[in-house]
C-alpha cells in the first residue's frame, strides 16, 4: 500500500511540476557531473585523490556528498583559500592538506594573481576573453608562495593507496603540473583536468596539446563536462574532461 501511496504522489507531484513547464528527474550520472564523476571513481575503485588547485574545498566536498570514501589530499596557493580548506578538512579522518604551495614544473618560488573571484586566481596573466565574460574575475594582488614539483611532494601520501586519481584545476596552468610529474603519472589510475578551448591565460596550453599529452602517457576520454560559458554569446569557454587509463 506504501508503495501504491507513493506511485500516487510522485505522480500528483509531477503532474503540479509539468503544469509549470519544470521537469523532474531523478538525480543521475547523466544529468550531475559530480555524481558522474564518483560513480566512475567507484568503478575504478579510486582509494586516493590528489587534488591540485583545491581553493576552499568544494570539490572535495562534491565527491564526499555523492559518495566518495576514500583518502583525499589538497594542495592550494591562496592564503585565504588555503585558510578555509585547512579548516573544511579538520572535519574529514580522510583528508589531508598539504602545507601551502603552488604545484607546476619547479621547485621553488612564484608569484601568483590573486583574482577577486578567487576561483580564477592563476599564476599566468589573464586574457581579454576572460575578462569579458567574467568582469569579477580581475586581478586584484599578489602573493609570493612557494612552489613544488608533484615528483617532489607526493611520495609521503602514496602509502596503502593502490588506485590513484589525479585532478588537476590550476587556471591555465596544467601543462605546467603535468611537465612537474612526468615520474608519477605513471602511478595514477584516472586524471581530471580543466581543459580550456581558447586562450583564457596567457601562454596557456589549449585542450587539443593536454588531451595528446594525456593520451600519450597511456589513458583514454571518459568522460567530458561543462564548464565555463561566456554569457554573452553561449561560447563554451573551458570544460571538465576526464581520463582513464586503457586497461579498463
Amino acid at each position: 500500500m506504501f508503495s501504491s501511496l507513493r506511485f500516487l504522489f510522485i505522480k500528483k507531484f509531477k503532474r503540479i511540476f509539468n503544469s509549470l513547464n519544470l521537469e523532474v528527474d531523478k538525480l543521475s550520472p547523466r544529468s550531475n557531473p559530480d555524481l558522474q564523476l564518483v560513480c566512475s571513481l567507484k568503478k575504478f575503485q579510486i582509494d586516493l585523490v590528489i587534488d591540485v588547485g583545491a581553493n576552499e574545498g568544494q570539490f572535495v566536498s562534491e565527491i564526499r556528498y555523492f559518495g566518495y570514501l576514500g583518502k583525499v589530499v589538497s594542495f592550494e596557493p591562496l592564503s585565504n583559500a588555503y585558510t578555509k580548506l585547512h579548516s573544511a578538512s579538520k572535519r574529514d579522518m580522510l583528508w589531508q592538506v598539504h602545507p601551502r604551495c603552488a604545484i607546476g614544473d619547479y621547485d621553488g618560488e612564484v608569484d601568483i594573481n590573486v583574482s577577486n573571484y578567487s576561483v580564477s586566481s592563476s599564476i599566468l596573466s589573464m586574457s581579454d576573453i576572460h575578462l569579458r565574460a567574467e568582469p569579477r574575475s580581475q586581478y586584484i594582488a599578489k602573493e609570493k608562495v612557494n612552489i613544488f614539483k608533484l615528483d617532489s611532494v607526493l611520495d609521503p601520501y602514496l602509502k596503502d593507496s593502490k588506485n590513484r586519481f589525479l585532478k588537476i584545476d590550476t587556471q591555465g596552468f596544467e601543462s605546467q603540473v603535468l611537465d612537474g610529474c612526468s615520474q608519477s603519472l605513471s602511478l595514477f589510475k584516472g586524471i581530471l583536468c580543466e581543459l580550456s578551448l581558447v586562450q583564457l591565460y596567457q601562454s596557456q596550453h589549449l585542450w587539443k596539446d593536454l588531451m595528446t599529452r594525456i593520451e600519450d602517457n597511456g589513458f583514454s576520454l571518459w568522460a567530458i563536462q561543462p564548464g565555463f560559458v561566456d554569457p554573452l554569446d553561449g561560447r563554451t569557454l573551458q570544460v571538465n574532461a576526464i581520463f582513464f587509463r586503457d586497461e579498463i
